[in-house]
Order: C-alpha cells, then structure tokens, then sequence
C-alpha cells in the first residue's frame, strides 16, 4: 500500500517478481471479460442498425491511446496504478479527489451489473421464475463469499479467459458454417457490418460508449506492476491487452452481426441476448455451455469486483476520507470491512429493476473521465513538470499522443445517454460539495484515497490479514 500522509509506509509482505508478459497479458484478458461482447451486442445492433464491429472499432482505437498513456503513467509511478495517484501527484490533489469520486460510483455500480447480467441470464433460462429471485440468491451468494473471505482467486483468471476463448472460437466456427449454409448474411465476407448506407457516425459514437464498457478493468492490470518480472514490460503489456481484447471483441462482433444482421430473432431479450445466440446457433446444449460461460466469467468479475469496493471503502474510511466509524470497521472474527460488504451488497439488489444500458452508461461515466485524465497525467507530468517538450519527438509523445486520446475519450463522453449524463453530473456535484465540506471551503488537502491499485482487481498482497491489520493500525499478532 501507499503511505499515509504524513506517516510510514506499511509493508505488509513482499512480492516476488514472477510474472512474465504474457502472464500478466493473460490476467488482464481476464479482467476485461471476453464474453461480455455478447451481453451488450443486442442494445448496441439495435443503436447502429447492424454496425456492431465498427463501434468497436472507434471504441478500441480510443482505448489503445489511453492504453499508451497509463503505459507512460506506469514508468513515472510504478507501485501505483490509478487514475486517482496519477492525477494527485502530477496535476491536483482536489483534481485527483474529484477523479477518485467519479470512479467510486463506477466501482460501486460494478458489482450491481454483474448481478444485472445474471438475472437477465437466468430470466431467459428460467422464464417461469420471478427476477427478483435471481438477484436476491446471488447478492447473498456473492456477499457472503466475500465477508469470509476477501482474498483473490486470481490464479484461475487463466482458466477462465481459456475456457470462454475457447467457446468463442467454437461459436465462430458454427456461425461460419451457417453463414456458408446461407444462413444470417449467408457470407463469410461483407463490408456491412463496419460500413453501410444511412450508416449514422453520431450513433456509432453513441454506441462506442456503450461497448467502452467491454474494455473496463485493462488498467487493473497495473496492479501486478511489482510482480512483473521487469517492470519495463508494464506499458507493453498493457497495450497488448487492450489491442488483444479489442481483437476478441471485434472478431466475435463481426460474426455475430453476419449471422444476425437485425435483432428479429432475439424476440423481446434485445438487453442481453447471450443466451439466445447460443440457442438459436447451436441448440439447447451449447446454449448451457454458451451460458455457463458468460455465468463463470460474471461470477468471477462480480467476486472481484465486490471485494474491490469493500476494499477501497475500507482505505477512505482508515484514512476519514469518509466516515472511519462505518467504513473504517473490520469484523475481528472474518478480518473482513463487514458493513462495506454489506453495503455493496444492498446497492447491487437494485439490479432488478435497472437496465444494462443505462448500468453500463453510468459505469462508463465515471470511467471516460478517468481515462481522459490519465492521458492529461502524461503531459502534466513529462510535457510540463519535467519540461520534456524541446524535440519534435517529446511534443509528439508527451503532448500530441495524450492529447489525441483525451480529445478521443472526452468525445465519448459528451457522447453518453442523457440519463448517464445526469446521473453522472448529479454524482459529481455532490462530490465538489463533500470535497468542499472535509477541505474547509479548499483551504486545505483532502485525505489521500491511497489505493496502491486499481480496485477493479483482487488484493495483490501476500498476505491479506496482514495487509487490513495494517490499515486497521494494529500488529497483526494483536487481531
């Protein structure tokens, strides 16, 4: 963890520098989700008229430049990996605050649309039975799995990203012999699906904030920063991620949109059509497979992404960024932030009734604004602190690239559905009043968030208990 202002730094057990490329790579991979494609597919078919691989397309060329710009971010604050870090230390601490806040709601929101994506799968599967069932058994599940236990089960990242990698290549190559068989577009090569007339670019920008959502958790990533065998390969492995998961998505959205050009055949589950593809490509069977895949991996994300939260509650709380009584406490049975586990819990049970539009929308609020800071970090801290701006080489790299990319990313954002816009815009200004009230009118810093991680991704400690006795500011033996 980072220190606390003013204090020492705690260590909490050493990391033992293993991690090649290509494992870290894989991590990321797995954090971004592969089959959440399919999840969104429908709403965003239905947005661009049958252009779902374009959308994608300006999604992933807006990431690889945010992709680049934590890469830079990753060399100048290598043992911490968050928008919030980047943007305290290089441009404001109320700036990084503000950053901080936004991503909050995203975080807060994560473990709700991983409830959201399970219902809608188990609606299709199990239509007979009421929704808020689905929700309320898996909240409980998900809470209770955290409460005891907060640690990560990371090391099955790799299995998981191998077995839906798996099934979408199976899927593709089913879906490329119907196509042949007429099926769908009733061919293997069209221009359609990126480029068609009346295409709308307005709408695919729309739609490219929606599949932004696929991309989400690349940064959690830099987490593994000290476990890297050589820190130097951070930035790469950072841009093969998101290049790799971009390319995933997009042959796995090309595909898709041959064999179903309209959404006609997904009936009324145009939200979240998972299951439906899988039933109408391969029947009943690869319909359970296709399913228990996207379940596995939403299960996975939603484990993470709740204990996460909890987590980072716990650090703002430790630190009075918001109330210590609350979200400072640790169970001394289960060394778990019981109340903010509970918490989350009780935000992710409004996932009966929210859409997976509107959910991924918010989510993606919080996240543009991050990322389109993160690229002003970089010219912040090279271009002007470091005043690495004298060659035609620096302004390109410290100052065109990072530009490009927060242009890119805050297009996106204006971009956003209306209701993400004030939902989004209402979250912020409640947060520049909070800010105001613990800074006394700005007069003085707010308290550090100090996550030394992105919290979209499990503990990386090696040892947790040590870890929240050292946020709870008491020798482990005394717990």
């Amino acid at each position: 963890m980072m220190p606390k202002q003013g204090g020492a730094p705690r260590q909490s057990g050493k990391l033992t520098r293993s991690l090649g490329l290509w494992a870290i790579v894989a991590l990321g991979l797995g954090y971004m989700t592969p089959t959440v494609v399919f999840d969104t597919f429908g709403i965003v078919s239905e947005m661009t008229e049958g252009s779902v691989p374009m959308a994608y397309i300006v999604a992933l060329v807006v990431m690889l430049f945010t992709a680049i710009s934590y890469g830079k971010m990753t060399r100048a604050f290598p043992s911490a990996g968050s928008a919030y870090t980047y943007v305290r230390e290089s441009i404001h601490p109320n700036v990084g605050f503000m950053v901080g806040w936004t991503s909050l709601m995203d975080y807060l929101l994560l473990p709700m649309v991983n409830a959201l994506i399970i219902r809608l799968y188990m609606e299709q599967m199990f239509p007979d039975v009421p929704k808020e069932i689905f929700v309320i058994v898996y909240v409980i599940a998900v809470t209770a799995i955290v409460y005891f236990s907060m640690r990560g089960t990371s090391s099955v990242n790799g299995l998981l990203l191998t077995f839906a990698i798996v099934i979408i290549i199976v899927f593709i190559v089913m879906v490329s012999f119907q196509l042949m068989a007429g099926e769908g577009q009733g061919t293997l090569v069209s221009a359609r699906p990126f480029v068609h007339e009346g295409l709308d670019m307005g709408m695919i920008l729309a739609a490219a904030t929606i599949v932004c959502f696929s991309f989400i958790g690349f940064d959690a990533i830099t987490m593994y920063t000290e476990e890297a065998k050589d820190a130097r390969i951070m930035p790469k492995a950072i841009t093969l991620t998101v290049l790799l998961g971009g390319l995933i998505f997009l042959a796995a959205g090309y595909f898709a949109q041959l064999r179903f050009p309209d959404n006609t055949p997904f009936g009324e589950f145009t939200d979240d059509p998972l299951p439906q593809i899988g039933l109408i490509v391969g029947g009943q069977v690869f319909q359970t497979i296709f399913v228990t895949a996207g379940f596995v991996a939403t299960m996975a994300s939603g484990l993470a992404s709740h204990a996460s939260v909890s987590r980072m509650l716990l650090v703002m709380g430790r630190n009075n960024v918001i109330p210590r009584r609350f979200f400072g406490y640790i169970s001394p049975k289960t060394h778990t932030p019981t109340w903010n586990i509970i918490l989350v819990g009780v935000v992710s049970l409004a996932a009966m009734e929210f859409s997976l539009e509107i959910i991924a929308s918010l989510i993606n609020f919080g996240a543009l604004i991050a990322f389109t800071f993160v690229n002003l970090t970089v010219i912040a801290h090279y271009a002007i602190r470091q005043g690495r701006r004298k060659t035609p080489g620096e302004i390109f790299t410290y100052i065109v690239m990072p530009g490009v990319g927060a242009l890119l990313t805050g297009l996106l954002w204006v971009n956003l559905d209306n209701i993400a816009l004030i939902g989004g815009v209402i979250w912020l200004a409640a947060g520049i009043i909070y800010l105001a009230v613990i800074t006394k009118g700005f007069r003085t810093q707010p308290d550090a968030f100090d996550e030394a991680q992105p919290v979209t991704g499990f503990n990386k400690t090696v040892d947790e208990e040590a870890e929240l006795a050292a946020i709870d500011g008491e020798p482990e033996d005394k717990r």
